[in-house]
């Protein structure tokens, strides 16, 4: 019997199934749907559902892909989870299906000469048509129907965060970091800041020991007579480059600040421009490499 929500019961968590005919975009969605926020799981066979939408104390929203290639697959099955999850008053179930049509659909087989999962010896048009068929009662069922026969990949990401991301507004996460340019630029890293140029307190015998999270080594950088105007332009950047790269479709930036030895300038600009990016509403994490290895070597035995 399902049970009655009360004032008091938290909010239903929010589940989306995602699902269509191969090639049309259902990994891209699920793409779309972590950014938002979501915990995306692709693949999940049915019968190992109910042990992962009882797990307590989980309040992530939840996308699920569903592949009519999965052995447990069937088109009853499907309507019937749906409509045990929308009965369900700790879960806002929707559906949402990615719909192509056919001669597209086999057109991007054709470009990535895969084969088709529903007919792997025969032609993709036979296992295209096949799929269409064992979906069309879902893609009845839908709540949310995307047809991605003329998107690109920006206007499907767009498509789906429309209907699901918070506000509309696609998430853009920000790593802030520090390193040492004797042992290389970062790896994976897209826009780096050379701070070299700044006072340098390794010179300095009081501060040579600290780092740049220390307010006194912090003080000694910021009073170079350099350090404001740079400090406020590497900022009007990134607040120029952010949402450019977050319309782009991008999900994560990350920022590097470098100085000869990754302890004491590179780490005080990046603990600054951290704390400026998240006063701006952005989240961000912050690392310093040079200072997390030598935490790493002096912790061992």
């Amino acid at each position: 019997m399902i049970s009655q929500t009360s004032s008091t019961d938290p909010a239903p968590r929010r589940l989306v199934l995602v699902t269509g005919p191969s090639g049309a975009g259902r990994s891209s969605a699920l793409n779309v749907l972590e950014d938002a926020g979501f915990e995306a799981i692709d693949n999940l066979p049915l019968r190992l559902l109910p042990a992962l939408l009882d797990r307590p104390g989980d309040a992530q929203s939840v996308a699920l892909g569903i592949d009519a290639r999965n052995r447990d697959f069937s088109t009853e099955g499907v309507l019937e989870l749906m409509g045990r999850l929308t009965a369900e008053p700790r879960w806002r179930a929707e559906l949402l299906y990615l719909d192509c049509a056919p001669d597209v659909l086999l057109q991007r087989f054709s470009e990535t000469r895969r084969r088709h999962p529903l007919a792997p010896a025969d032609r993709p048009v036979d296992g295209i048509a096949r799929e269409q068929e064992l979906l069309h009662p879902i893609r009845a069922r839908a709540d949310v129907l995307i047809d991605t026969t003329t998107l690109n990949v920006h206007e499907l990401r767009a498509e789906v965060e429309q209907w699901f991301a918070p506000g509309g507004q696609r998430q853009l996460t920000v790593s802030v970091q520090s390193f040492s340019y004797k042992r290389g630029l970062p790896r994976g890293v897209d826009v780096v800041h050379d701070c070299r140029f700044l006072n340098n307190p390794y010179w300095v015998p009081e501060l040579r020991s600290g780092d740049g999270r220390d307010p006194s080594v912090a003080a000694h950088v910021a009073g170079d007579k350099r350090y404001a105007d740079f400090a406020d332009k590497v900022l009007d950047l990134s607040l120029l480059l952010l949402p450019a790269y977050r319309e782009e479709g991008k999900s994560h930036i990350s920022i590097a600040f470098g100085c000869t030895g990754g302890q004491h300038r590179s780490v005080a600009m990046a603990e600054d421009h951290a704390l400026r990016l998240a006063e701006q509403g952005w989240q961000v994490s912050i690392r310093h490499r040079e200072l997390d290895r030598q935490h790493r070597e002096g912790s061992k035995p």
